[in-house]
């Protein structure tokens, strides 16, 4: 019960690393609350966790959208009283080269993937002063630390949130708020499958990511959840401003 009586919100939480968070730090004694734009899928997250024992409630929320990211963290001290964690998880990814995108895709993945850790932190960070200390969790990726072809937009939003999170972790760490990315490798999600089938051959496509990962295989969704929890609790104590690769050796080659 490594997350015993703390409050946390996972955006993102309808599917994917998001959903096995959610799921995970409810195991460990935290209450969640679940925030995604997929109202019905959400929903099935927080009744997941409540039929095994757990406290969860599901929020509809748009992570570009000042108003509601605010009414989110709002909605989640209102409920339980403080925030202990916020967990800015929430992402897509597009790929395409820079010929190939076009600009509203590209901003839609700034927006979504940098905006929306910012706007996260924004209204969080107060509440976490007021209370004496905090942490801070964002999504980024093994791709924000490397090239990668014919993805010009996505690996440029990851490095954003990396470097977000260096900044963050310095000017909070007066205030006791704790700041780390966790940078996942590919990861057995809806995401990925997703872009497995836009590549027109899904069966390559994942030979080709595998073959680049020195484990022999893609990571699971629940291995992310670990790391997340680990990170997260008071055993990562002296870890801020790190970004954490759960790649499986992907970035070693």
């Amino acid at each position: 019960m490594r997350l015993k009586d703390k409050v946390a919100i996972i955006t993102g939480a309808a599917s994917g690393i998001g959903r096995a968070s959610a799921l995970k730090f409810a195991r460990e004694g935290a209450s969640v609350v679940v925030v995604d734009g997929q109202c019905e899928a959400n929903e099935e997250t927080a009744g997941s966790i409540r039929a095994d024992g757990g406290k969860a409630t599901a929020i509809q929320a748009d992570v570009t959208d000042a108003t509601a990211v605010q009414h989110m963290v709002e909605a989640a001290t209102r409920e339980y009283g403080r925030l202990d964690i916020l967990f800015n998880n929430a992402g897509v990814s597009v790929g395409g080269t820079v010929l190939e995108m076009d600009e509203a895709t590209f901003d839609r993945l700034f927006a979504v993937n940098v905006k929306g850790v910012f706007l996260g932190c924004k209204a969080a960070i107060p509440v976490m002063v007021a209370q004496g200390g905090g942490v801070i969790l964002n999504t980024a990726s093994q791709l924000g630390t490397v090239g990668s072809k014919a993805s010009v937009a996505y690996p440029a939003t990851k490095g954003a949130v990396i470097q977000i999170t260096r900044c963050l972790a310095l000017d909070h760490a007066p205030d006791g708020i704790r700041v780390n990315s966790i940078c996942p490798g590919p990861i057995d999600t809806p995401m990925v499958h997703r872009l497995r089938q836009a590549s027109g051959d899904p069966e390559a496509a994942m030979r080709s990511r595998i073959e680049r990962i020195p484990l022999g295989r893609i990571g699971q969704a629940s291995e992310m959840a670990d790391v997340a929890a680990y990170l997260c609790s008071d055993e990562a104590s002296f870890i801020t401003g790190a970004a954490i690769l759960a790649d499986g050796g992907w970035t070693t080659q």
